[in-house]
């Protein structure tokens, strides 16, 4: 199999250093989007109660009500750009962005940020890290 594979790329060069050059292109792309922003969770731990940080949990309310960070505010993220008006006061504080695995938090964070919020974080891992670390879940 392995003979194979090398006789494949000796054979087309030009298609392996094409998949090469957007392989790499990708990863560097995602790998820049990932760290763009992000906090971990003793960073958000941190500017909640250094700075007066907001939470913003972005999962839907069943989740929420199953777990969520002491003082986090439940705003879905398909509601979240009808619910802008309810965020206002919080424009000038650091806010963290929360959703189930730090993955889709990155769409709430441009939203947010194109809005005019200053200081928009994600927290990288979500509360699947949140958890993971042994921090502090409400239930309701």
């Amino acid at each position: 199999m392995i003979d194979q594979l090398f006789e494949f790329v000796e054979n087309h060069p030009l298609l392996v250093s094409a998949f090469l050059v957007v392989l790499l292109a990708w990863l560097a792309f995602e790998a820049k989007r990932g760290s763009a922003s992000g906090v971990s969770t003793s960073e958000a731990t941190t500017l909640i109660n250094r700075e007066d940080g907001v939470v913003i949990d972005i999962r839907d309310s069943a989740e929420f009500k199953a777990g969520h960070i002491a003082g986090a505010k439940n705003v879905p993220q398909a509601r979240l750009k009808e619910r802008l008006g309810q965020l206002e006061k919080h424009k000038d504080q650091p806010v963290v962005v929360v959703c189930k695995h730090g993955q889709s938090s990155a769409t709430a964070v441009t939203e947010l940020s194109q809005a005019g919020f200053s200081r928009v974080y994600k927290l990288k891992g979500g509360m699947a890290q949140w958890q993971a670390d042994s921090l502090p879940v409400v239930k309701r």
